[in-house]
């Protein structure tokens, strides 16, 4: 008799609107998927099985308690649970909307080396602090901007798990290498009973950053000339990519969109579809405009717009851009139409800081324009080593499309298409550090426009680069810098930015309180006491309306 089917992963609480919301679970074997009134048929990638399930008919501003069956068989909530049951909330209740957001969670706590001296994770403390709290101070979305997974810094657990598949001295050695080893890595990030409940509770958008593949990912034409020429390549960014469609950007699609989705629509007539997700995954990989990963969530008088920031740049070094034409065509409507429906907070969620400090704008800058002016010779050979070991990758270093984004915000925050929102707050991570600027000119915005940066949930920021970031916003190293940029004639932007609190350390989250008008940004860190007790504490509460 064959065994019944257990619950592998999830349930994660995915897309909710006034109405609807999408239940995602992995699942040890085939069956149906039962939440509230709706159910799903799981399918298969790879001998894995998933399900996304579509529960509409919900009543805006309601809470729901649910549970999930497998073929009628309850297997969620665990027994014994210690924390409250899981939950959908949807938009329209009075009060605050509250939203959190982080990125980089280096695997669980309980999978890291000890030795490596990383603090306590901010997503599991988040998820403790919760459980403890009303529901009326819980937040209403999570938004995770990046390297949910580090598929090319494995533990030492799945180190060894590797090393029993295949030959760890052949590469990529220790670092993932198809899809198989990816649903590896999910398992070991999101199966911890804190961020398990967590997820399955508040409603969460994602986007992927490089570590999803591989560090400094898409970094320039010449990084990626030297890497898809790698025997293993193909089946790295092709495995990366189908388990980042069906882990993460599945559960950022909307019912509607779900319904006009493709890929989705064709997958779940397949009786095992991972073949047409590896042609859909090398499609994209190929051609950044035959797949749009970005997206938009609706809540209420709320607007996030997901932009992707790595798969989608071209990368010809005379016309760099973070976006192609056609999909920052697509983020600038998407803006426009936010001020047309009079929203009163627009978020840009990008995995990569569009405001980073001066100085080091400036060399991200300067080592463009030398890149660039001197492609193919000695001194555009340099910048383009300084570029990969330096990581300079940002927007920045992407001069063109981090004006064209700062154009956009500009014209959203002086009111040019419709009513301008009280702020438009641009969501990153990346950096391994939190900080919060502020766009001071051009000095006519009605909108206030903040950089908000929080990063990481889980590891650790090696000490040259704190150190490069605390020195990046002095007053004397933006002025040898900007130095450096005269003398190269690197082209000078007219947007004035300013930092209004940091940088803070260590493992870090972030959370947005927007009422009406008025909106807070707070940021919580991870400590531990001299006995080892783990601490979580709020250390900015700031005004940013």
């Amino acid at each position: 008799m064959p065994e019944s089917p257990r619950l592998l992963l999830g349930p994660l609480l995915r897309h909710v609107d006034p109405v609807s919301a999408t239940v995602w679970v992995e699942t040890t074997a085939p069956c149906t998927v039962r939440v509230l009134d709706a159910q799903a048929r799981t399918f298969c990638v790879a001998g894995h099985h998933y399900a996304l399930v579509v529960i509409e008919g919900l009543e805006p501003g309601s809470t729901t308690p649910y549970d999930v069956t497998l073929d009628g068989a309850p297997v969620w909530p665990p027994l014994h649970s210690s924390f409250p049951p899981s939950r959908i909330r949807t938009p329209g209740r009075p009060g605050p909307f509250r939203i959190a957001f982080g990125s980089c969670r280096y695997a669980s706590p309980a999978a890291v080396d000890v030795r490596d001296g990383i603090a306590p994770d901010a997503l599991d403390s988040y998820a403790v602090q919760l459980a403890d709290l009303p529901e009326d101070r819980w937040p209403d979305a999570l938004v995770l901007l990046g390297d949910q997974v580090y598929a090319d810094e494995t533990t030492p657990a799945t180190q060894a798990w590797l090393a029993q598949r295949r030959d760890l001295s052949q590469p990529p050695g220790a670092q993932v290498a198809d899809f198989e080893e990816y649903t590896r890595l999910y398992r070991e990030s999101w199966g911890d009973p804190e961020v398990r409940w967590l997820l399955s509770t508040i409603p969460s958008s994602m986007i992927f950053d490089d570590h999803e593949m591989i560090d400094d990912w898409n970094t320039s034409a010449a990084w990626r000339d030297s890497v898809v020429d790698q025997p293993w390549w193909r089946t790295r960014i092709t495995g990366g990519l189908t388990s980042y469609f069906v882990y993460q950007h599945l559960g950022n699609l909307s019912p509607a969109e779900l319904d006009a989705n493709a890929t989705w629509q064709a997958m779940r007539g397949q009786e095992d579809a991972e073949p047409m997700l590896r042609e859909m995954a090398e499609g994209a990989d190929g051609d950044p405009t035959a797949f749009r990963w970005s997206y938009v969530r609706h809540w209420d008088h709320v607007r996030l717009v997901m932009v992707d920031s790595r798969a989608g740049r071209v990368l010809a070094e005379n016309d760099r851009q973070i976006l192609d034409d056609v999909e920052f065509g697509w983020v600038e409507s998407a803006l426009a139409q936010a001020s047309a429906d009079g929203v009163d907070h627009v978020l840009i969620g990008t995995s990569l800081p569009w405001l980073l400090p001066h100085a080091i704008h400036d060399i991200e800058r300067w080592d463009e324009t030398l890149a660039v002016r001197h492609h193919r010779r000695r001194l555009g050979r340099a910048a383009e080593k300084l570029r990969q070991a330096a990581d300079l990758e940002h927007w920045a270093a992407f001069g063109s499309s981090f004006e064209r984004l700062g154009a956009a915000l500009v014209a959203l925050a002086r009111g040019e298409h419709g009513t301008p929102p009280a702020t438009a707050l641009v969501l990153s991570g990346d950096v391994h550090h939190a900080y919060a600027a502020e766009l001071t000119r051009p000095g006519d915005l009605t909108s206030r426009v903040h950089q908000l940066t929080v990063s990481p949930l889980h590891n650790k920021a090696p000490h040259a680069i704190e150190i490069g970031f605390r020195v990046g916003w002095s007053r004397w190293a933006r002025a040898l810098t900007g130095s450096i940029t005269r003398l190269a004639r690197v082209p000078r932007t007219g947007l004035v930015w300013e930092k209004q609190a940091g940088p803070f350390f260590g493992n870090e989250l972030g959370e947005l309180v927007l009422d009406g008008a008025h909106a807070r940004f707070r940021l919580w860190a991870t400590s531990r006491d001299d006995d080892g007790t783990p601490r979580f504490t709020r250390v900015l509460d700031t005004e940013l309306s």
